[in-house]
Parts: C-alpha cells; sequence; structure tokens
C-alpha cells in the first residue's frame, strides 16, 4: 500500500454515487463544487469520520462509552489515512464564562505569570504590599476591643476534594483537640466523616484566647504554630466579628489587608478564590433596562409609550390610575411625549416615589374612589415580580425586558479586588486581556524584568508570544482575550480553534477544515493561505472546503464534485492542479476559474429614490461616533477589515433600532445618538444562518408554509372528503394521521450504550411518517409521503397547475435550493442552505416595496454559480423597490452593489471609522480603501 496516498474506494454518504478518490498526503487539498454537490459528504462524513472512528476503534470498551463512537461511513475502503481532526464552524461556545483567552488557552499562561512574577498591590491604597512578620500579624490583633473572644486557625485543607483523613491523624499526632471543617467545628476525639467527591476547607484550632492582659508571648507563639502547619498562612475567627487572614507574604501595613499566597487560581474568573463575589465571575447582571420599558421617548403614554409587562396603557385600568396620579405630582398628561417630561417624573416613572404617597381616583359602576397609595416604579416593580414568581412564563415575560449590565463591583474585570490588585509590568490581567492582539504583543515586547523575574518568566512569556502570533497570523489581531466566545462568528472561531491547532504542532494528522475564508477580508485571505501551508509543512494534510479562488489557486490539488447539486451531483468532475480543472468543460468551477464564465458589473447602477437611512453618532463596540446615510431602494454593501465594526452598525444599532420601531421588537440597539429616516420604510427583515429549526421535524415545507397549502390539497381530494379527514389528517405533527409507533418521525433511535446510538426506520410505516389508512389517500397518484420525499425541482414541476403553490416552491428553486428535499431534516441544512431558504420565505411574500432587508455573508458556503443566483434574487428584491443593506466580503457581490459603505482602516480599536463610501468606482479610487484596492482590477476587467 502506497504511503504517499489517501485512496477512497466506493463513496456512497448521502447522494456521493460510488465514487474512488485518490489524494495526494501532506499537501493543501481543495475540495469545491456547487452548494449541495457532496464536497461536504466527502470531505466530513466520509474521510474524517472513518479518521476518527477508526482511532476511537483503537481505545478500550471502556474509554468508548464515555466518547461516544461514529458510524462506519457508507465506504467500500479507504487506504492511507491518518487520525482526523475537524475544524468546522458549529462548534462555537455559547458559554458565557468561555472567552478568546480560555478557548486558546493563552489565559491559563497569563493566570501563571501573574501568580509568579506579578506585584501584589493594596485594593484601598495601591501601595504595594510586602510580606507580613508576626510581630507585625500580633500588633494587628492587638488593635482589636479587650475582651474579644477568637480562636487561632491553621487553615490545613483549603478547597480541596477528598475525605482528608491524613490531614486529621496528622492534628491528633500532634496534639490538637480541634479542627473546623467547612465551618462547624469538630473534637478531633471523634470520627469524621467527609463527602470524597466534594471540595473542603480543613483548618486545624491551634488556641483560643481573650483579648486581656499581656497575651503577647502566647499569641506569638500561637501564630508561629498555626505557620509552621500551613507553610505561611494563618486565620483568626473572632467570635460575633469578621474573621482575619493573615499571611507570611504579602499584606498592606497601614490597612491590614492581607491576600493570599498568589496562585494561578486566584486569576481564575471560574474559580470562587478568583472570580467577583458579586457576579460570580460572569461581569454582568440581568437587569431591567429602561431603555427597553421606553423605547421610543416620543410617544406619550396613551400612544403606547411604555412597554412593560402589567405596565401597558389601558383606559381604566390601574395602570392609568398610578399614570394620572403622577402627572398630577409631576406636571404631566397622558398625551404629553416622554421626551418633554421633565426628569423627575421619568425617575418616578421608573424607580418610584421614594415612599412618598400618591392620591388616585378610580372611577367604577359604583361610583368613583380615593386611594392613597405607594408606588414602587416600572423598574422596581419587573425586578421584584422576577423574584418572587413561580411561573416560568412571567419570568421569561419579564426577562425579556432585561439586558445584560456591567456588575457594581468588579465593573465587568470579572475577578476579587485582591486578584485586580496584582499587575505586571504595571497592568493587572483584566487591563492586559482588554488590549488588542495586536496591542498585547507591543506590550510584551516593551516588558522590562529584573533578572529573577527573566529566569521564572521566560517560558511563560514564550508560550503566550506564540499565541498571540498565531491569532495575528490568521488575521485576529482586532480580537481582545477578554472577549466572549459567544460573540464570535462562525469564521473568526474557526480561525481561532485553528491557530490553537497550530500551537499543538501535531505532525502526520489529517485536517478537515469548512470554509476557513468565511469572514475574512481580502486583505488577510495570504495571511490564512500562509498558515494553512504552514500547517502542511509540519508534515500534515489539509483538506479544505472552500470556494475561494485566492484559494483554490494556491492549493497543490483540487477535487470538484458536481457537475450539479443534490441529485445532479455527487461525482468526480475533475481533480487536479489549477490548470487541469479549467481544462475540463464539464466543471463549473473550471468555467468560472478559466474565466469562460463570470459573474458582470451591472453596465448602469441603478439611482437611489432620494430617501435615507441616517444613523447618527454610533458608538457601539469600536465604532467612534460615526454617522453615515444609507440610501433607500438600492443594494448597499458594508465592508471593510474583520473587525472594523460593520456588524456592530449595521445587526446591533440598525438591525435592532429598526425592529424595535418598526416590528415591535423587545431589544435594545446599539449605541447611538438617533436614526433619521425611518418614515420612509415600513418592516425590516433579517436574513442570518442561524438554523430554520433544532429538531428533525422541522423542514423546508414546514418552514415556508407550504405544507400548510399541500395539506389542504390533499384534504381536498375525493377519498378525504369520503373518509372525512380534514388538513391536519395529513400532518405528522399532531395524532390522527401520523404513524404512531414513531410518533411522525419516521425513525426510530436504538440506546446502544458504548456503541453509538442506532436510527432504524420505523417497522410500521416503514420510514413514511403516517399511518396505512393517510397514505392511501393519494394526489395525482401521490402519497403526503412521496411530496415530501420529492426533490423542490420535481415538487416545483408536480404543482405547477396550483400557483398558490407553485409560486412559494419556485421561490426555493430561484435561491438554488432545487436539490434539496420537501421533507429534508432542518438539522442537515447548512448555515448557507438555512440562509437560502428564509429568503425563499420572504421572496414568496406580497411586496410592499418599503422593506428594508439586512443579510449578514448571505454568500457563505455558496460556489460562484450559486453567488450568480443570488445576484439574480438580491437584484429582483430591489427592483421591487425594496432596500437590500448586505454585509459581504466577497467581491462578485461588492461590485455588483449600487452603493458601498467602507469602515476601517483595520480592525478592533484601530478601526470604527467611515474609510470610503460611494458607488463601486469611486470606492476604488480611494487609496485609503482595502476594498477599493481589490476592487479596482475587477472592475477594469
Amino acid at each position: 500500500m502506497s504511503t504517499d496516498k489517501i485512496v477512497i474506494k466506493g463513496a456512497r454518504e448521502h447522494n456521493l454515487k460510488n465514487i474512488d478518490v485518490t489524494l495526494p498526503r501532506d499537501k493543501l487539498i481543495v475540495m469545491t463544487g456547487l452548494s449541495g454537490s457532496g464536497k461536504s459528504s466527502l470531505a466530513f462524513d466520509t474521510i474524517y469520520a472513518d479518521g476518527q472512528r477508526r482511532y476511537m476503534e483503537s481505545l478500550s470498551s471502556y474509554a468508548r462509552q464515555f466518547l461516544g463512537q461514529m458510524e462506519k461511513p457508507d465506504v467500500d475502503d479507504i487506504q492511507g489515512l491518518s487520525p482526523a481532526i475537524s475544524i468546522d464552524q458549529k462548534t462555537t461556545s455559547r458559554n458565557p464564562r468561555s472567552t478568546v483567552g480560555t478557548v486558546t488557552e493563552i489565559y491559563d499562561y497569563l493566570r501563571l505569570l501573574y501568580a509568579r512574577i506579578g506585584i501584589p498591590h493594596c485594593p484601598v491604597c495601591g501601595r504595594p504590599i510586602t510580606q507580613q512578620t508576626v510581630d507585625q500579624m500580633v500588633d494587628e490583633i492587638l488593635k482589636l476591643p479587650q475582651g474579644t473572644r477568637f480562636q487561632v486557625l491553621a487553615p490545613v485543607v483549603r478547597g480541596r476534594k477528598g475525605t482528608q483523613q491524613k490531614e486529621f491523624e496528622a492534628a491528633r499526632r500532634g496534639g490538637f483537640a480541634r479542627v473546623r471543617v467547612d465551618g462547624n467545628l469538630y473534637d478531633l476525639d471523634e470520627e469524621i466523616s467527609l463527602e470524597k467527591n466534594k471540595k473542603h476547607t480543613v483548618e486545624v484550632v491551634v488556641d483560643r484566647l481573650v483579648l486581656n492582659g499581656d497575651i503577647h508571648t502566647r499569641l506569638a507563639d500561637s501564630l508561629e504554630t498555626a505557620l509552621g502547619l500551613t507553610g505561611g498562612l494563618v486565620s483568626i475567627d473572632v467570635i460575633g466579628g469578621e474573621e482575619m487572614m493573615f499571611s507570611q507574604s504579602y499584606a498592606c501595613p497601614d490597612h491590614g489587608i492581607s491576600i493570599d499566597e498568589l496562585s494561578p487560581r486566584m486569576f481564575s474568573f471560574n474559580n470562587p478564590f478568583g472570580a467577583c463575589e458579586t457576579c460570580t465571575g460572569l461581569g454582568t447582571f440581568m437587569k431591567v433596562d429602561p431603555a427597553l420599558i421606553l423605547p421610543n421617548k416620543k410617544l406619550s403614554i396613551r400612544e403606547g409609550g411604555i412597554k412593560a409587562s402589567g405596565w401597558y396603557y389601558a383606559e381604566g385600568s390601574v395602570s392609568e390610575m398610578y399614570y394620572i396620579a403622577l402627572g398630577k405630582k409631576y406636571g404631566f398628561t397622558l398625551d404629553t411625549p416622554i421626551c418633554e417630561m421633565s426628569e423627575e417624573a421619568v425617575q418616578a416613572l421608573l424607580y418610584g416615589t421614594n415612599g412618598e404617597k400618591l392620591e388616585m381616583t378610580r372611577e367604577t359602576d359604583r361610583g368613583s374612589g380615593r386611594y392613597v397609595n405607594d408606588f414602587e416604579g416600572i423598574v422596581n416593580n419587573l425586578e421584584r415580580r422576577f423574584r418572587e414568581t413561580n411561573s416560568q412564563w412571567m419570568k421569561e415575560e419579564i426577562q425579556g425586558f432585561m439586558t445584560g449590565m456591567e456588575c457594581p463591583s468588579c465593573h465587568g474585570d470579572r475577578l476579587k479586588p485582591t486578584s485586580l490588585a496584582v499587575t505586571v509590568g504595571g497592568v493587572n490581567i483584566s487591563q492586559f486581556t482588554q488590549m488588542s492582539v495586536r496591542q498585547e504583543l507591543e506590550f510584551l515586547d516593551q516588558l522590562q524584568l529584573n533578572d529573577r523575574e527573566h529566569m521564572i518568566a521566560d517560558g511563560i512569556l514564550k508560550e503566550v508570544r506564540e499565541r498571540l502570533r498565531f491569532l495575528q497570523n490568521v488575521g485576529l489581531d482586532y480580537l481582545t482575550l477578554a472577549r466572549s466566545a459567544a460573540t464570535l462568528s462562525g469564521g473568526e472561531s474557526q480561525r481561532i480553534r485553528l491557530a490553537t491547532q497550530i500551537g499543538s504542532a501535531l505532525t502526520g494528522v489529517l485536517y478537515v477544515l469548512d470554509e476557513p475564508s468565511i469572514g475574512l477580508h481580502q486583505r488577510d485571505n495570504s495571511k490564512l493561505i500562509a498558515t494553512l501551508k504552514r500547517l502542511r509543512d509540519l508534515g500534515n494534510t489539509l483538506v479544505v472546503v472552500e470556494h475561494d479562488e485566492e484559494t483554490m489557486r494556491e492549493a497543490d490539488w483540487i477535487v470538484d464534485i458536481g457537475p450539479g447539486a443534490g441529485v445532479h451531483g455527487g461525482e468526480l468532475v475533475a481533480e487536479g492542479t489549477v490548470e487541469d480543472i479549467c481544462k475540463v468543460e464539464r466543471s463549473i468551477t473550471g468555467q468560472y476559474l478559466s474565466g469562460r464564465k463570470k459573474i458582470s458589473v451591472p453596465e448602469k447602477r441603478r439611482t437611489f429614490n432620494g430617501h435615507y437611512l441616517e444613523i447618527i453618532g454610533a458608538t457601539q463596540n469600536n465604532l467612534k461616533n460615526v454617522s453615515v446615510k444609507i440610501p433607500l431602494g438600492v443594494m448597499t454593501c458594508v465592508t471593510g477589515i474583520s473587525g472594523s465594526g460593520k456588524s456592530s452598525l449595521i445587526n446591533e444599532i440598525l438591525y435592532k433600532r429598526l425592529s424595535a420601531d418598526l416590528n415591535g421588537a423587545r431589544i435594545k440597539p446599539g449605541a447611538h445618538k438617533d436614526m433619521k429616516g425611518l418614515e420612509w420604510v415600513d418592516k425590516v427583515i433579517g436574513i442570518d444562518q442561524s438554523p430554520i429549526g433544532r429538531t428533525p421535524r422541522s423542514n423546508p415545507a414546514t418552514y415556508t408554509g407550504v405544507f400548510s397549502d399541500i395539506r389542504n390539497v390533499f384534504a381536498q381530494t375525493q377519498d378525504a372528503k369520503m373518509r372525512g379527514y380534514n388538513p391536519g389528517r395529513f400532518s405528522f405533527n399532531v395524532k390522527g394521521g401520523r404513524c404512531e409507533a414513531c410518533e411522525g418521525d419516521g425513525i426510530l433511535k436504538i440506546e446502544m450504550h458504548f456503541l453509538p446510538d442506532i436510527y432504524v426506520p420505523c417497522e410500521v410505516c416503514k420510514g413514511a411518517r403516517y399511518n396505512r389508512e393517510t397514505l392511501e389517500v393519494k394526489y395525482k397518484g401521490k402519497t403526503i409521503a412521496d411530496v415530501l420525499d420529492m426533490t423542490v425541482e420535481e415538487a416545483c414541476t408536480f404543482f405547477e397547475n396550483i400557483p398558490r403553490i407553485h409560486r412559494k416552491i419556485q421561490t426555493l428553486v430561484d435561491v438554488g435550493l432545487g436539490y434539496i428535499k420537501m421533507g429534508q431534516s432542518a438539522t442537515t441544512l447548512s448555515g448557507g442552505e438555512a440562509q437560502r431558504v428564509k429568503l425563499a420565505l420572504e421572496l414568496a411574500k406580497r411586496e410592499t416595496g418599503q422593506t428594508v432587508y439586512i443579510l449578514d455573508e448571505p454568500t457563505t458556503g455558496l460556489h460562484v454559480a450559486d453567488v450568480h443566483k443570488l445576484v439574480k434574487v438580491l437584484d429582483k428584491l430591489v427592483d421591487a423597490g425594496n432596500t437590500v443593506i448586505i454585509i459581504e466580503h466577497n467581491l462578485d457581490i461588492i461590485k455588483r452593489a449600487d452603493h458601498i459603505i467602507d469602515l476601517g482602516p483595520e480592525g478592533g480599536s484601530a478601526g470604527g471609522e467611515i474609510v470610503a463610501q460611494g458607488t463601486p468606482e469611486e470606492v476604488a479610487q480611494n487609496p485609503a480603501s482595502f476594498t477599493g484596492q481589490y476592487l479596482k482590477p475587477l472592475l477594469k476587467r
């Protein structure tokens, strides 16, 4: 068997048509083809799945039950396979405790650095903390009032799992009589039983004293004994007072503040020893946000200016009584716009009248009544109800008015004051992680250490620098280590994991990557390709599923799967170098790479309708007080380097503001002063790549609503009428027509313990989802199950005589999804496919001509031929008078736009400004615009 090749024989996974492929080892291989052609089926579901499965099978059955197993892919044989690592886009952590620093493990090295060479300071006065002597400790204790009773404790175990029997035995042998375990006192004569898997703190009671007379000598002896037991730590338990902690290591002589010996866990916000006690290390609190209660201050109370559960205005309601009474006291009426009310009145509405009584009148059928009441305020009322209610529905309702607010104790730094008071080079660990990667590298290059610190820190600093440079090399130098992992895009999180893999420096591994260029500006693409080549040069094989032209031209080998998508794909169309692919007439990829086909620049740009949406004073994240006009009635592309502020401007400010004002959504827009031009649009639609459903029951037919129409057609057939079947009979989600053996899933899960769970077709319905009686009803010779098994193309032809159904299915064909099945599970659709299903749903709706469509990188996962189709769909939306705003890096989309807003010049703190705006031709002439530099040659061509 050849060791320089990976040979795949008879691959049939999903739509692959029994193909044979030979891949060179230790090369950069790009797999390409139309969306849905089968390239992911070959790369991930066949090659990666088998490499992973074989590695799992080399482990013991005991280990396999914890790791789970992977099913053998549908392939005859794969030879020359290495252990495989997949770096995809779907594993971004949603844990609020996960940050860029923790994901890349850089934060672990920083914790070690600060624990070993950090200089502790007093959190109160900022003075560097020095070691405490026994004399200083005695002096501090003697300041207590006369008659104070206290215990001298030696904390021999602090927050450690185990039964701690060795420590108890050692204390008995040392002649001690008592211990305090987790705050409870025990005699050492008795049997002390602790749970093995829980963390415990064990403190030996060295002495019990009363502050009377001269106890100086005895106290000093007891302290020395305790310090000897713990290696320099002693705790003074003051009866009826606060506990005092002393360390021979560090203490402030002025404020008497002692801190523990520096250890890495002191700097972890995931550990109780380091985490801020108020927010438990999250840095934020969920609090009721006044901006969500008063989303539009131009409205009056009567017009619905107050949006809050239980406080909506209604005539004759209790809330109206309170509003009228407040108006009398603070000088406003129900028709006064909230923005014209006094500050005192708004504060009273939100936070109450501070105990002052309100005189209220209520008209009822029995006459009018007078009441004198306190008013606690809407914010206070919601927070109290949130705390007190046992109703999950009510909690979720009130949660809609809450946002994450900065923790008042740590101000978002996540750590205790004592941990934040430790510095290296004058900077604490939180300040360091809030710098961008670029700034951190500059800081470390200028860091001055003495000889002792150099000896300790050189190894740690080498690891930190290397990992920071990896992030810089994959175009992520604008990120901060403190950034939450949940806020990263799929492309960013994928490149972070790529940087981590380079750091591990493995050799002989098969890496399978899913479009690593997503979210990356053309300028940074070369950095990414250099990183991939470096991973290859270490002696690894890289299989990259990619559509980017530059990556294909730099690859050692290309595999083109196609020629079409779905049932029209699954064949090996071409393989070889770029030159080889270009020569194959049948290869659609080759046609675009050779220039025989191309997405042309429009001959004439559309002119806008004279109206704008104007964002004024945007300061969200890194935006630097940006004001920008977005023309209506045309297609606008928002471009710029990764991290330049595109998503902050469009997704955080524009989309959220339009959703709140036009759609009534309860979301808080990003920071900006004002927005003008809202009167020219009537709704906003955001089309992102989140799944169309999280269960196998959701599918394109149910999501687009066409399945309801199809069920109506079946209910209108003669057979259905004779049997008395209504449309609900043809639903697989409710009892009646579905197969009850599998509850309409069509498959059954069989648990296999340490083997993977197996999904088998339901024995009763054979995977059809419906019972026998329902399947006896046919339309044009097809059952409802047959329709769900049709491809979108087949269904389009089948229902061509029913305009209502045909129009909806045709939109799925228009966006390039003719190959997917009508009943295909939502969980099997890629992000790009999910986004296009959403686009099809919007296309099928009747146009108002005043809609704003916002798309975030719609070309993700799209072959250039599919981008060509997408361009036609977007043109159709704009030609109907709508406004399309796209965040995009794909130059084929950018060159087709009518207007470009280019942000930058760099990412992170070096971005957040408007670099250029205008038509593509105008932006291409701007030397300051990186987008313009890459656009210029395309427009000339």
